[in-house]
């Protein structure tokens, strides 16, 4: 693997990782705040 393939896969991985977990923690916020809306607990 080049030097360049390399640097692409190690700089790559986190930014997926951080898209996932925003997505993941928009979901939760998104969920928190219509429970809250309706009355109801998250859990």
């Amino acid at each position: 693997m080049s030097s360049l393939g390399l640097t692409a896969y190690v700089l790559i991985w986190p930014a997926a990782a951080a898209v996932v977990m925003g997505v993941l923690t928009a979901g939760v916020v998104r969920d928190i705040r219509d429970a809250r809306s309706n009355g109801k607990e998250l859990v």
